[in-house]
């Protein structure tokens, strides 16, 4: 069943969504500024090992597009290893492989990611490969040409072609009418093949300045020598105009939403998604919390009565939400072979929801589930990349660096009682999706 997890969760996973982890116990010393410019800076000193993690996060995602050109915060990703003024062509990675480090990039929703892993004797090298990035990005036909073929062979291989791949796509089309959401990260295929340089140009200009990011640093450093790098490299970029902000605040769905899909895949599934909250709403640890009762570790909820009890399903989870704006907490099931009516599937589903909207937690379930939250405190971020992560993350999203410290106590303090209510108000059948994801019928 291993590989069938894999093939199932990567497309999901690729999108975003994760369950942010729990700060570690052992405080995280940072020191956080910013330039005239507007960037802010976050510095982390780490002297255990000759690393260093350079990275810089950008308030720009799948839902900041301009209308009919969605897709280019991740067309973005690409486009910034074509080169600069400075960098010619394939070289951004050559220079940081040849000086033995590692490179790579992501993009959410919400926002874009760029990173350098380095000996910490080459922290310069990264600093001016990002500040190039930043001022001197070459936005010109020829790099785009080329990265709007990989794009679009990329949303063939990861959605379209997919076993499961697609579900988000299905799911958020028809969670949000309005909110750009409903837009795929990756962008729709006829706007990866209409958009033209002038647009890609505009997009750089509006999202790629000094007050639109967060330069976090992590690892083997001296914090005063860094601070000269960084003025050196950044501090005459000029600040730009405040990039636009998404302010669509989506109806609620007013009803339960069904549809069949048929899909080149092995096994049925049913996949449901619950409108839900914003990573920043106080809600978010107590859904988070129910959603680790249901689907964390073989002793989870969904997994014992799903897979082992009943035998409805080879795999089944959730996880919430983790987006600056409401979004869908996911769960799912997938069915074992020959399986063709999931309504069994479904109500075992609801039984289960059931249960958390009407009782209690049990105490032994409650102090298992506090006990996994401190063990995942305990374990961290197990690398200076992490840290820079969720530094710039929490940051940029929440307004507070030090939630890297402090988080765990917010989960800490939710109660039996809040998992409950939550439960009530968000994982009602008039505020859900449901999907049900079956093979395709095979043709005579």
């Amino acid at each position: 069943m291993h590989s069938l997890k894999r093939r199932f969760l990567f497309p999901l996973l690729l999108i975003g969504f994760s369950v942010v982890a729990t700060a570690q116990s052992a405080s995280i010393e940072f020191e956080k500024y910013t330039l005239d410019n507007g960037l802010k800076v976050i510095l982390h000193q780490d002297n255990t090992t000759p690393i260093v993690a350079v990275s810089i996060m950008y308030e720009v995602g799948g839902k900041d597009s301009f209308e009919g050109r969605t897709g280019f915060a991740h067309f973005f990703e690409h486009l910034l290893f074509e080169g600069s003024e400075n960098i010619k062509r394939g070289e951004i990675d050559d220079y940081v492989q040849s000086a033995g480090g590692a490179l790579n990039a992501n993009t959410s929703n919400d926002r874009t990611y760029y990173y350098e892993i380095l000996p910490s004797n080459q922290l310069a090298l990264g600093l001016w490969i990002e500040s190039e990035r930043l001022l001197h990005a070459k936005v010109q036909s020829v790099g785009v040409e080329t990265q709007r073929e990989v794009v679009k062979e990329e949303r063939r291989q990861r959605y379209d072609n997919q076993p499961y791949g697609t579900i988000t796509l299905e799911l958020y089309q028809r969670a949000f009418k309005e909110h750009p959401y409903k837009d795929p990260n990756i962008g729709y295929m006829e706007d990866l093949n209409n958009a033209e340089e002038a647009d890609f140009q505009r997009f750089y200009k509006t999202y790629y300045v000094p007050n639109n990011a967060i330069l976090s640093i992590a690892g083997d450093i001296d914090i005063e020598e860094t601070k000269e790098l960084i003025d050196k490299y950044f501090s005459g970029i000029p600040r730009g105009p405040e990039p636009p902000r998404v302010d669509i605040v989506e109806k609620p769905l007013g009803g339960e939403v069904r549809d069949t899909v048929y899909d080149q895949v092995p096994l049925a599934a049913l996949i449901i998604g619950y409108r839900t909250v914003a990573r920043s709403h106080p809600d978010y640890y107590a859904i988070s919390m129910m959603n680790q009762v249901l689907s964390q570790g073989q002793s989870s909820r969904l997994n014992k009565v799903l897979v082992d009890e009943k035998e409805l399903a080879v795999q089944a989870g959730s996880f919430p939400a983790s987006s600056q704006d409401p979004g869908l907490a996911i769960a799912f099931a997938i069915t074992r072979p020959g399986t063709t009516d999931l309504r069994p599937v479904e109500n075992a589903f609801n039984e289960e929801v059931g249960k958390l909207q009407n009782e209690l937690i049990s105490d032994r379930e409650f102090q298992k589930l506090r006990n996994q939250i401190e063990a995942d405190a305990i374990a961290g971020y197990g690398s200076v990349a992490g840290i820079a992560e969720s530094l710039a993350d929490n940051e940029m999203f929440l307004d507070d660096a030090n939630l890297i410290n402090t988080e765990t106590q917010r989960f800490m303090d939710v109660t039996k009682e809040d998992i409950r209510r939550v439960a009530r108000e968000y994982y009602t059948p008039q505020n859900r999706i449901v999907l049900y994801w079956l093979p395709e019928p095979s043709s005579k």
